[in-house]
């Protein structure tokens, strides 16, 4: 037994359980691969301003959840809590916005960090798949991402999500509502920090999950009711987007999200089979993010989906995945020339794109055997001192049992042909 243990509130990720986390961040990456976003990947740890600026100073990540640390240089950094203030940190580095080709979309996949009260789907450590598009204000990009995302989760096999849709407004309407929330929640019986909440932002009061904060906002304005006409037909244009993509969604007028730079569309994808932690993903448009964090305006949407979240989905509707083998043939060597003969066998097999494995250890027959029906193998490759001098090697199919002596030299040609 080791001394140390992973850190309360994070997780070890192993094999068999490993495969499943894998495939799922590729189903989620492919539809973006094939929708024209390339892939970039940030460091693990920004300024601690970048977080401040653009998550926002008052969210409970910044405030409670952010790991926040002095270097011996004196920088203050954070390990990244989120990935949209990251990617468009590096987008804006780089000039990619500069390249003429906007928007510039891109999809990350990665590890993110927050001091949480540990609970199943709630982690310290977890990880994320994202997706961004910066610099274009196109009803039709909105769309696009939510119809990406509705894509990644069918082709794994859920339908027990659903999709959640608000507008927040923009700059011009915002202040307006913001001012009516105020006005309203100043009435309420809150606890001093949720009223300094909201003098400072009064919409994430809305997204406060408290029981007795919930119930007195019964009757609180909506901001629906203080949409400016540009809100609303933006709104309206994604909204028929997606219908007409046959994606169903729910509006949702209290769906605010937990981040200050959200502008207009916001969404949000949820599971009721997970409890509590409801939420498997969700994302929204940012077009401010850019300026505040010392960027030109480029007006972005985009999403993050949680891929633990997402397996724990599958698990609550029973989805088990397709999951091709780790090891298609085992090799099984008796004798020390043998190992040799076989070990080059392994090798040309790999080369030729078949997943093989070897019995390590100098095993008998027996435990090798063993080790290649734990394996997961179909196939199990048998060379002993008789089949040397004979030129062959005893070919096991492991489901049927059916033995067959194949040429040394025929091997690889022989389980390319059974793999079709």
């Amino acid at each position: 037994m080791s001394t140390f243990k992973a850190p309360k509130g994070t997780y070890d990720l192993i094999p068999p359980d490993s495969a499943t986390y894998l495939a799922v961040r590729e189903a989620i990456a492919a539809p973006l691969r094939g929708s024209g976003y390339g892939y970039i990947e940030t460091p693990g740890f920004e300024s601690v301003e970048l977080f401040a600026r653009g998550v926002g100073e008052s969210t409970d990540i910044v405030t409670k959840e952010m790991y926040a640390f002095e270097t011996k240089g004196g920088d203050r950094l954070a390990l990244r809590p989120e990935g949209t203030a990251s990617v468009l940190r590096a987008a804006l580095e780089a000039n990619l916005h500069k390249a003429g080709n906007l928007p510039v979309k891109l999809w990350y996949s990665g590890s993110y960090y927050r001091y949480e009260r540990p609970q199943k789907g709630r982690y310290r450590h977890f990880s994320q798949v994202g997706a961004e598009a910066i610099g274009a204000e196109d009803p039709a990009l909105d769309a696009e991402l939510i119809i990406l995302a509705d894509q990644a989760y069918r082709s794994l096999g859920l339908r027990e999500f659903r999709i959640l849709l608000n507008s927040l407004g923009d700059k011009e309407c915002r202040p307006v509502y913001r001012a009516a929330l105020q006005d309203f929640l100043r009435g309420l019986d809150l606890d001093e920090d949720t009223l300094r909440r909201a003098e400072i932002n009064p919409l994430r009061v809305l997204d406060d999950k408290r029981e007795a904060v919930q119930k007195q906002l019964t009757g609180a304005p909506l901001l629906r009711d203080y949409l400016c006409d540009a809100c609303k037909a933006y709104h309206e244009e994604v909204r028929e987007l997606i219908t007409a993509a046959s994606v169903a969604f729910e509006d949702d007028p209290r769906l605010v999200r937990g981040l200050d730079y959200y502008t207009r569309t916001t969404f949000e994808f949820v599971h009721d089979g997970l409890g509590s932690q409801s939420a498997v993903g969700g994302g929204g448009r940012y077009d401010g993010l850019s300026e505040m964090i010392g960027g030109p305006a480029l007006p972005s949407v985009g999403w993050a989906l949680g891929v633990d979240r997402t397996v724990l989905a599958l698990e609550a509707e029973g989805v088990e995945l397709d999951l091709p083998a780790t090891t298609s043939v085992f090799a099984v060597p008796l004798g020390e020339e043998a190992r040799r003969v076989l070990f080059a066998k392994v090798t040309e097999l790999r080369k030729n794109g078949v997943a093989a494995d070897f019995a390590y250890g100098g095993k008998g027959l027996k435990a090798a055997m063993k080790a290649a029906h734990r394996s997961g193998a179909r196939y199990a490759l048998v060379l002993g001192e008789r089949d040397l001098a004979e030129g062959v090697v005893q070919l096991k199919d492991m489901e049927s049992g059916e033995q067959t002596a194949v040429g040394v030299n025929e091997i690889v040609a022989e389980l390319e042909a059974r793999r079709g």
